[in-house]
Formats: C-alpha cells, structure tokens, sequence
C-alpha cells in the first residue's frame, strides 16, 4: 500500500481526495492537511511514502514545503498539484525536489496513475507539462561534464532510461533485472549526482551532459 498525505487549503478537495486514494486499490490516505506549516513532523508522524502537493496555500507554499522535506533529508515522493499550467511552478517545484506535477483538472484516473508512476521512480507530469520540460531542455548548452561523477556502464544505462521516463519496473524489464537492482542503482546515481530525486537527477544529466 502506498501512503499518501495530501495537502490542500480546499476542505472539499480534501475530503474528495481522500476519498479518492482510500478507494483505490494499493493507495490509502495517511493524512490530509490544510496548510503545510509543520510538513516536516507531519509527514514523518503519518509514515507517508507520497506527499500530494498543493502549490498556492496560505502561510508555507507546496514549493517551500517541498524544500523543507528534501532539507530535513525526507525521501519520499512528491506530486505536486496546480490550477494553473505555469512555466515558472513547474520548473521551481523540479528544482525544489518534487518528483511529478498534475494539474487539478486532472482526472481521478490520471491523478491515481500519477502517484503510482512517481512511486514507481517515474517522473510523472500531465502531457503539456512533459512538452515544456523537454522544450526547456533541449534549449539548454550542456555544462561540461563533472569528471568526479563516475557511473559504471549499468547506472549510465539506468541514468539514460530514467531521462526517458522510465519507471523503476519498465527499466527491470528492459535491463532484465530486478526492481531491488534497479533501487540500488538508482540510489547510488542519486549519491553521485548529489541529488534527491528524479527530476534533480534528469535535469543534472542534461544540464551537465552526462547523457
């Protein structure tokens, strides 16, 4: 089961959301909150594997709260959740540590897909999202190349898949290993790299020409 808390300043939302993940198979709802304040000791207390992020809240904003949780060393996922389709939330949120961005208007089944594609290692963001990240990259000089960063020929492959959108499930399968592999692979590209997530370590490998 993937634990789930999510953070809204809605109360309806809220309530839907929860409704929602608790009726859908493998996901249970650890915590809902409105405002994110004390993000750090409410999501360690609720032992959650995935924060559902709001972005534009009262008091701590999700970008801020995102940077808090990657500060305080917390490893989980984050999807981030958005009314509007903005250049600058999306490139703020990848760079503060969130590993997905949907917009509101998302379905209940692409909302659900999302948060087990960011479980799975996958970088999950709705097709207009994906189309400016890529944009935004392929418009990007690559820097030279950190030469302390030695990956071995497998975490170079997991890199290049990663990059692609590959899950931690799709690369087992196309590396023809297994999903412990793959986590340990992955876990030490993040090392590194210096990063704390998929989209930290996407945006060093082009950024830095790696891939």
């Amino acid at each position: 089961m993937i634990a789930v808390a999510v953070y809204d300043d809605n109360t309806s939302r809220l309530q839907s959301l929860e409704m929602l993940l608790n009726w859908s198979e493998g996901i249970r709802c650890c915590g809902t909150f409105p405002n994110a304040d004390n993000i750090v000791s409410e999501v360690q207390d609720a032992g959650a594997d995935l924060v559902l992020m709001d972005i534009n809240m009262p008091g701590t904003n999700g970008i801020d709260a995102v940077k808090k949780l990657r500060a305080a060393g917390w490893d989980g996922k984050v999807l981030m959740q958005t009314v509007f389709d903005d250049d600058n939330n999306l490139f703020s949120s990848i760079l503060a540590g969130a590993d997905g961005y949907i917009l509101k208007k998302s379905s209940p089944q692409q909302t659900v897909q999302a948060i087990f594609d960011c479980h799975e290692g996958g970088a999950a963001f709705t097709s207009s999202m994906a189309k400016k990240v890529l944009t935004a990259f392929q418009q990007l000089q690559p820097l030279k190349t950190n030469h302390d960063i030695m990956l071995s020929d497998r975490e170079q492959e997991v890199l290049q898949l990663l990059v692609k959108g590959y899950s931690h499930k799709m690369i087992a399968a196309e590396c023809f290993i297994s999903i412990h592999t793959v986590n340990s692979h992955v876990k030490k590209i993040y090392q590194k790299l210096q990063v704390n997530s998929v989209s930290e370590a996407v945006s060093k490998a082009i950024k830095e020409g790696i891939v």
